[in-house]
């Protein structure tokens, strides 16, 4: 209806969104899948190596950490640009109750961690007799 508001409100939206894309950054991308029988998170972490990942599990909590080493090369001259990001990512999942956390299983492969979370089996349902 207005195009000069609409050309300013997605140039402001842009604006914000550069800005929130800066800061997210240094985040950990992944994708959380549910499925019949488990749940599968895949988290890229390119560039790490796989004794720089923690993963852990407490109460329905999901924790994965990894560390990117400081990159030290003696240089001539000052950066121009730095881009590559050291130091910590850490990201925190909640999930249902029903994850069987005695099999869980995480691989690690071409900057890839994918960790399956099984489901627990369903307890039968009781049936009360009416009397």
């Amino acid at each position: 209806m207005f195009p000069a508001v609409s050309l300013f409100d997605n140039f402001l939206q842009r604006f914000f969104d550069e800005d929130i894309a800066e800061e997210n950054e240094r985040m950990m991308a992944i994708d959380v899948i549910e499925n019949d029988d488990n749940y599968q998170v895949i988290a890229d972490l390119p560039g790490i190596k796989k004794d720089n990942i923690s993963i852990s599990m407490d109460d329905n909590e999901l924790v994965i950490e990894a560390q990117q080493d400081e990159k030290r090369e003696e240089k001539k001259g000052s950066y121009y640009r730095c881009e590559r990001y050291s130091g910590n990512y850490r990201r925190s999942i909640f999930l249902s109750e029903n994850v069987d956390r005695n099999n869980i299983d995480a691989k690690f492969e071409d900057g890839v961690l994918e960790i399956v979370l099984p489901k627990k089996e369903p307890k039968p349902v009781k049936k009360i007799a009416v009397k």
